[in-house]
């Protein structure tokens, strides 16, 4: 039972997006091997994200408007969150 519940647990942790006006604060979520999604504590912004066939990370989906510099902001702190 308490191997099923450890499999079951998704991957966490905190993440800050460069908002236009303020940092966006929130937390990342895997929800897929290979995708995540960022929500904003204050329910403001959804993002997510995952690599494309060629390894490079594209934005799936998310709420709008978006800023084109958050898809890599999020991935390079899901690389150094996911970092073993």
């Amino acid at each position: 039972m308490l191997v099923l519940k450890t499999l079951m647990m998704k991957q966490q942790f905190d993440a800050v997006l460069t908002g236009s006006d303020t940092p966006v604060n929130g937390v990342v979520t895997e929800i897929n091997n290979g995708t995540y999604e960022f929500n904003a504590l204050d329910e403001s912004l959804q993002l997510t994200i995952s690599r494309d066939a060629k390894g490079h990370w594209t934005r799936v989906t998310g709420s709008e408007p978006y800023l084109s510099g958050w898809v890599d902001e999020l991935a390079e702190q899901i690389q150094l969150a996911t970092k073993i």
